[in-house]
């Protein structure tokens, strides 16, 4: 896949470019669906599967909506769209002068002409231009002046009918409400952070029993506060493993931690970097008597995990 990071380095148009534009905050199954309508009408005209896509997050701009936590940071979901099949990626700047671009200019003087765009596969709410001033109707009207076509794609439903509309709203609710399971059903994979392992209060393997490896969320979305059957992924292979999101209540320090014990794993992984896919919420945080309490409510918990992941690893 080309990855284009600057539209001037677009010093041609495309063959018979066939284009999808969108935020694709976490690549669920409903993109999935564009990128392959992308790639067959490409096929057809022997053109160009392309994505266009915006990096920060337009509302991080617009609205200076910093603490908008994302579904996918930009590295996985390049990943993602890539692992596609799509043939460019174009990864725009979205600034305050790029939001204020007409949305005759957008598709005439971008699309149409920098691009060369053939066909354009839409969603049936897709907007474009300053304030949003471009709708389907206006980009169909612009297809038939300049001569492209605009296909509009129907919402699709998950393989296992799960009612709604798939989006990455809907996404981020439920993860942020610890429904990760639930969130699969919609992404068509497990919800996944990463990060690499940093310094703990050295008392998860000394004092526990139970060693972790510590993580540091930047933007990407923190499930709900509890404890979580996971898999992780280090070292080229793939662990079960437990973690904690959360202020660790039993103690007092009031110090919020992402702790992950990996289980049946024994390697010095600090400054390594690791991927946690979240699985599915297995209890609250809940604050015990003390550490023996706490022991033993972890050895239910890896139990718990190895019974859930046992289906998956």
């Amino acid at each position: 896949m080309e990855l284009i990071t600057s539209l001037d380095r677009i010093t041609r148009p495309y063959k018979n470019a066939v284009i999808t534009i969108g935020n694709f905050d976490g690549v669920h199954i409903g993109h999935q669906a564009l990128f392959q309508e992308v790639i067959a009408k490409a096929d057809e005209i022997s053109g160009t599967a392309i994505a266009m896509t915006f990096d920060p997050h337009p509302l991080r701009v617009i609205k200076h909506n910093k603490k908008l936590s994302l579904i996918t940071l930009r590295e996985q979901k390049l990943e993602l769209i890539s692992a596609s099949g799509i043939d460019v990626l174009i990864c725009v700047p979205f600034t305050c002068e790029f939001a204020d671009m007409s949305a005759r200019s957008f598709v005439e003087d971008l699309l149409v002409n920098r691009i060369g765009v053939k066909a354009m596969i839409a969603g049936e709410d897709y907007t474009f231009g300053k304030n949003r001033e471009g709708n389907i109707d206006l980009l169909k009207s612009y297809g038939q002046e300049l001569g492209f076509e605009v296909i509009i794609s129907r919402w699709i439903q998950t393989a296992s009918g799960e009612p709604g509309r798939i989006s990455s709203t809907r996404i981020r609710k439920l993860v942020a409400e610890g429904r990760v399971d639930d969130a699969q059903k919609l992404m068509g994979r497990f919800y996944q952070v990463r990060g690499t392992v940093v310094s703990g209060r050295d008392r998860g393997g000394k004092l526990l029993g139970f060693p972790t490896a510590n993580i540091v969320f930047q933007e990407e979305l923190c499930p709900k506060a509890g404890v979580y059957a996971v898999t992780v992924e280090c070292l080229d292979r793939k662990f079960m493993g437990v973690a904690n999101i959360g202020y660790s209540p039993t103690f007092s320090d009031h110090i919020f931690t992402v702790e992950i014990h990996i289980l049946d794993f024994h390697n010095d992984i600090y400054g390594k970097k690791i991927r946690v896919n979240f699985v599915q919420r297995i209890r609250d945080e809940i604050k015990f008597s003390g550490i023996s309490e706490l022991s033993a409510q972890i050895r239910k918990d890896i139990d718990a995990a190895r019974k859930i992941l046992s289906q998956v690893v």
